[in-house]
């Protein structure tokens, strides 16, 4: 029998037998090698007379050892591994290093939003020491847990960490890049973009942008340099888990790769949930959302904490008998009720041009409970409202929540039957929308529909919506088609009522077809700082009321000569379009009341006061409209204001438009649950949804009779199928106009 023995270090050997002859490199018959120390090799021979054989990984550890103390190995020389807590230190450090590049892509000097707070450099760090707000912690726990998974995947540090910073500077770098062009951050909407127009994306680029990815470039290859020498002198060069039983350490991986993909992916569908453990973590490590500003949102709350609420938001609950078959017999139900109704009408609506006009918190101050002025504020509208169709609108806003109201009146559709995590249909909803009917869209090509609001396009995504929608201009102070008028009224810091409608009048005067025109005004807007020079507006106490605070009264004041200046300028803005000879008809609404009366908004009893706003509906002499006063009119929500319009022209309605005008005659508002404080955005406050009767008095649901159950069924039937369904409707003649 021949032994081959190879010698491996001065001391250990690994010898192998063999039943024949076997050539190795170094071979003999007799054993004659000797160790460093001058000892025979046969010395290394069991006392049977049997030769060791030696671990081999064993060998290789104390040939590691040896070989760093100058033993012979080759020349290489072997480091030992990290112990376990660098790996959790470097961890946490690279995790931040992911959190902070995310955060520089939205990071300014300043918002350019004046209704948002500034948020400088990494306030939503700091804010954990000032404020006790953790949710810094909670953007590194979401990324951390990103991070184990691609830990467990790669099975090795120095592979998976270049791979998220990679991703990291990659989504940190395209976020700066749309914030500096939209001033919007990346919203979930953009994934599909950056599917379908990846050969588009270099057209989206700011100038210098080149420098930008230059610069994040070379910031990466520094890290992977780090990453190269690290792994180097890493003796376990970043194996996460070390196992001889292969099937052992695949299971380990599995399951911890499987723990933090399933805590991140549940996160994500239920965090914009209202009351389901994902939100409640959320907003217990201070998640405050800031749904009317993306940018602002990210900056507050980290764009990965942004991003993922929006990913999956609770639209509404589907109706028990939602199919295509039940949508059809709702389409023949209202297609029927249309020919009813057309039977008498005799006009299309789409004959004229029609005028929606936001007006920024507009309301009469003089309804406020408790509150008194020296003067009337809104003459004028208060004449207008009394020789045309006109009410009181019910608003699901205090202080703010425009964009909520805007949305119903351009769609037809309630917040009332949305879920209550469903705060802002702009960001949570429309935006992954593939069919969203609007009102403007009768009015056929977009070259007919044109928007004007003296302000941020960012704003609530509106010029992304409002190109969804079909609209062919959005006019604002930012971007390709800007305002042309925006002159503002003493210390104001906003484009005045008067230069928007200027901007609106010249863009109707200037063509005879007609058109869709939406315009969203600013001058009203919060905050209300003694802006006006010469203001003769005094607010005090009504007889026996709590009197006002001297802060109160500013704002109250503040807001009264700004509500007079509207008044004056509407009036001016109707007798302009009453000289033209094209058919207008305008709709005029204030979104919400300002929120300035502290001291009416203590008292429960107030919450209707307070969320009653003015409306009217209004023709000029050209139409054959002028004059006239549409019965069920003293209470309204925007959600009906397009089918009072049709009654109001006496013009020809679609199935939907019918559904509508059969819906106002049963409830004449409805608004979802409302408080007396400026709405926050992370749910629809609790409580029941609002029903108005005719006469203005709450309607209880289960009250309801036979004819309003159904039309109620039917409007969640259809909101449904519109928002969160199948779309069965988008194929027939449910929205179109005969």
């Amino acid at each position: 029998m021949m032994t081959c023995i190879w010698p491996i270090t001065n001391w250990a050997w690994v010898g192998w037998r063999h039943a024949n002859h076997t050539k190795c490199g170094y071979m003999s018959d007799e054993i004659n090698d000797k160790n460093d120390d001058g000892t025979n090799v046969a010395d290394a021979v069991s006392p049977s007379g049997e030769i060791e054989v030696l671990d081999i990984k064993r060998a290789d550890s104390s040939s590691g050892r040896n070989g760093g103390k100058g033993g012979r190995n080759g020349g290489r020389r072997e480091y030992k591994p990290f112990p376990g807590w660098l790996y959790g230190v470097l961890f946490v450090v690279f995790d931040m290093a992911a959190v902070a590049a995310l955060q520089w892509g939205v990071s300014q000097s300043g918002t350019r939003v004046q209704l948002s707070s500034p948020v400088v450099g990494w306030g939503f760090v700091s804010k954990m020491w000032t404020k006790g707000n953790f949710v810094f912690v909670l953007n590194l726990l979401l990324i951390g847990a990103l991070y184990l998974a691609l830990l467990m995947l790669f099975n090795r540090f120095w592979i998976a960490t270049p791979v998220l910073l990679a991703v990291a500077i990659i989504v940190g770098v395209i976020e700066h890049f749309k914030v500096s062009i939209r001033y919007e951050a990346i919203l979930p909407s953009d994934l599909g973009f950056l599917g379908s127009n990846t050969g588009n994306l270099m057209s989206f680029t700011p100038p210098g942008a080149h420098w930008i990815i230059l610069g994040a470039l070379a910031v990466f290859l520094v890290f992977v340099a780090l990453f190269v020498v690290l792994n180097h002198v890493d003796g376990r060069h970043g194996r996460m888990i070390r196992f001889d039983n292969k099937g052992l350490a695949a299971g380990i991986r599995l399951m911890v790769f499987l723990l933090p993909s399933l805590f991140f992916g549940l996160y994500c569908d239920q965090v914009s949930t209202v009351g389901s453990w994902a939100n409640g973590f959320s907003k217990a490590l201070g998640d405050t959302p800031s749904m009317w500003d993306s940018v602002y949102d990210a900056q507050r709350n980290g764009p990965l904490v942004s991003f993922t609420r929006q990913l999956n938001p609770t639209i509404m609950d589907e109706p028990s008998d939602y199919s295509e078959a039940t949508m059809k017999e709702v389409v023949k139900r209202y297609e029927a009720a249309a020919e009813k109704i057309n039977a008498s009408r005799t006009k299309n609506m789409t004959d004229s041009t029609v005028v929606y006009v936001l007006s920024e918190s507009f309301s009469d101050p003089a309804r406020v409970p408790g509150v008194k002025l020296n003067k009337d504020a809104i003459p004028e509208v208060r004449a207008i409202k009394s020789g045309t169709t006109s009410g009181l609108m019910l608003s699901s806003g205090y202080g703010g929540g425009t964009a909520n109201l805007e949305y119903m009146g351009l769609s037809g559709l309630s917040m009332a039957n949305f879920d209550s995590s469903l705060t802002s249909p702009y960001q949570q909803l429309v935006p992954g929308q593939h069919w969203t009917p609007t009102i403007n869209q009768m009015w056929g090509a977009p070259k007919n529909s044109i928007a004007f609001h003296p302000y941020e396009p960012s704003m609530y995504s509106r010029a992304t919506n409002y190109k969804k929608f079909g609209f062919a201009h959005f006019y604002t102070l930012q971007g390709d088609d800007i305002i042309k008028h925006r002159d503002k009224i003493d210390r104001s810091p906003y484009v005045s009522d008067k230069a928007t409608y200027q901007s609106a009048l010249e863009d109707i005067s200037s063509t005879d077809s007609n058109q869709f025109i939406q315009i969203i005004t600013m001058q009203n807007h919060m905050p209300y700082n003694d802006w006006y020079a010469d203001n003769e507006f005094k607010a005090t106490a009504a007889d026996g009321a709590d009197s006002l605070g001297s802060d109160e009264v500013t704002a109250i004041d503040t807001y009264a000569k700004g509500a007079s200046i509207t008044d004056t300028e509407t009036k001016n803005f109707l007798d302009e379009l009453n000289k033209l000879d094209k058919p207008v008809t305008v709709v005029f609404y204030g979104d919400h009341l300002p929120g300035i009366y502290e001291t009416a908004s203590q008292d429960t009893n107030n919450s209707l006061a307070l969320h009653l706003t003015d409306y009217f509906i209004w023709s000029n002499k050209a139409s054959g409209s002028q004059g006239k006063k549409v019965d069920n009119s003293v209470y309204s929500s925007p959600n009906y204001f397009v089918a009072q319009t049709a009654e109001h022209m006496n013009a020809k309605v679609s199935p939907y438009l019918a559904f509508l005008t059969l819906m106002h005659k049963k409830v004449s508002a409805m608004e979802p649950p409302v408080v007396n404080k400026i709405q926050g955005w992370d749910r629809i406050p609790e409580g029941q949804d609002i029903y108005l009767d005719a006469a203005g008095n709450p309607m209880a649901e289960d009250e309801f009779d036979e004819q309003t159950k159904q039309l109620m069924t039917d409007y969640k039937l259809i909101q449904y199928d519109i928002t969160a369904g199948k779309n069965y409707l988008k194929d027939t003649d449910f929205m179109d106009l005969p």
